[in-house]
């Protein structure tokens, strides 16, 4: 496939992420190319996108590892979850919406996410021993796979591939949260089961595949705003921003596959 994103100079682009967080910084690079210009700042790096990557990457790690052993699972699990999730999507919705490429509200970000894998891992661990470990190659294995595809432009960025991803993503989201709403007023569990022991319908299987699916093409477009974005000359402090995309994309992809997991296991 023949991307509408090669030879770009000074000319819009068709093909935009599947990422809300990085959808965001097409338009800034927009702004920062036709208003502000770069100011003479250094221009960004793959390489300085890929080390914040994977330094937040071993800093939600080292977190999760510390909440696993000092956060007590039977007492505090639960206000654990609550809060860090919570704080964790007010700061995701703050960086995003603002398009900040403040390295402390990232870096922030990345110790929430840090602190909810962590006590939540340990719960599905308790019930299935060694699941964690599997999520965790399993995550890095399609991001992997998918960073291999891009390189060797087996799979290339469109504007179709855009459109239904974003779509598919989109309806994850909503019936997620339909399906949360539903839950909490009758109890039933359908699209997404909560509880780490009750049966998976064929319903559950399904949407957990359909979001996985979705989650690992949309790293193809990540792939490809970044290296646009890169080719364009936006400054350095975005790889921060970029960095910040890649590490919910991945945050996404595991929980996807955590789920999957347990539900294969009951």
């Amino acid at each position: 496939m023949q991307s509408e994103c090669e030879g770009y100079v000074g000319r819009e682009v068709a093909v935009r992420s599947s990422n809300p967080v990085l959808t965001r910084l097409d338009d800034t690079r927009r702004l920062e190319r036709r208003v502000l210009g770069t100011g003479g700042a250094e221009a960004m790096t793959v390489d300085d996108v890929v080390v914040r990557t994977v330094g937040l990457l071993l800093l939600t790690g080292a977190t999760a590892a510390a909440a696993w052993v000092v956060v007590p699972q039977a007492v505090w699990i639960s206000a654990a979850l609550a809060g860090t999730a919570l704080a964790g999507l007010v700061l995701a919705l703050a960086i995003s919406l603002r398009g900040s490429t403040s390295p402390a509200l990232i870096v922030g970000y990345a110790v929430l996410q840090g602190l909810l894998l962590g006590v939540a891992s340990r719960a599905f661990q308790l019930v299935y021993p060694g699941i964690v470990v599997q999520a965790v190659v399993g995550t890095l294995g399609v991001f992997l796979g998918m960073s291999l595809l891009y390189r060797f432009r087996v799979l290339r960025a469109t504007p179709r591939m855009a459109r239904l991803v974003a779509g598919t993503l989109l309806g994850i989201v909503t019936l997620s949260v339909a399906n949360l709403v539903f839950y909490l007023f009758t109890g039933r569990q359908a699209l997404e089961v909560y509880s780490l022991t009750a049966e998976a319908g064929w319903l559950a299987y399904v949407f957990s595949v359909v979001a996985i699916v979705a989650g690992a093409f949309s790293f193809i477009l990540d792939f490809d705003l970044v290296e646009r974005s890169v080719r364009a000359g936006l400054p350095r402090r975005y790889a921060w921003y970029c960095a910040f995309g890649l590490l919910a994309g991945l945050v996404f992809l595991y929980w996807q596959l955590l789920r999957l997991l347990s539900y294969l296991r009951r």
